[in-house]
């Protein structure tokens, strides 16, 4: 079971995707809302935290999550600020129920990632891509137009039209066609 514990918040925060099963993850920890309670009104415990990028409004809830629930923190980049354990490109661990693979995807940021799963067919894709073709911003540092082009590319070669959920970094969840999301972000990026 998937649960956007940032749903309804009126603060700046990215989403935050606790993800329940036999390895409770949260992915993201959003920021500027209590995280923990929401964790809480839900399971007991939490195995991982698995961050996406390391933006603030990604990790800004990261260090009270952590000093909570005592958990290890997964990201590219094991030099930045509260990342525990590097995953590397290519590199799979299990989230909920199923086996996610990490794919590197820059652009939007230099350690971005997004986390999919060929079963059940599920796609966090952080700030690379969003509902209706919306793709990361590139104007801020680290933020490279030609990069952000090819990580899309390299993610639309990955899914295809038996991807069932996008999650993305915000915005809503898309369960109705979600390739295709994928795919007009492609489009998009290439003519803004």
């Amino acid at each position: 079971m998937i649960t956007n514990l940032a749903a309804g918040e009126s603060v700046f925060t990215s989403n935050a995707f606790l993800v329940d099963g036999d390895r409770r993850v949260l992915v993201d920890t959003g920021s500027n809302f209590d995280v923990v309670a929401k964790i809480e009104a839900r399971v007991d415990d939490l195995d991982a935290v698995v961050l996406t990028h390391t933006h603030p409004d990604h990790v800004g809830n990261l260090a009270a999550v952590t000093d909570h629930f005592d958990v290890d923190v997964w990201g590219y980049d094991p030099s930045a600020r509260g990342v525990d354990t590097e995953l590397d490109d290519g590199a799979t661990l299990p989230i909920g129920d199923h086996q996610y693979t990490a794919v590197h995807t820059p652009g939007h940021k230099d350690d971005h990632l997004c986390l999919y799963a060929n079963e059940p067919e599920i796609l966090f894709a952080g700030d690379l891509v969003f509902a209706n073709g919306g793709f990361g911003r590139t104007d801020l540092p680290e933020g490279d137009r030609t990069a952000l082009i090819e990580s899309i590319d390299k993610i639309e070669s990955l899914v295809d039209e038996s991807l069932r959920a996008l999650h993305s970094g915000h915005g809503a969840s898309v369960t109705d066609d979600p390739a295709d999301h994928v795919t007009l972000a492609g489009r998009m990026a290439r003519q803004h």
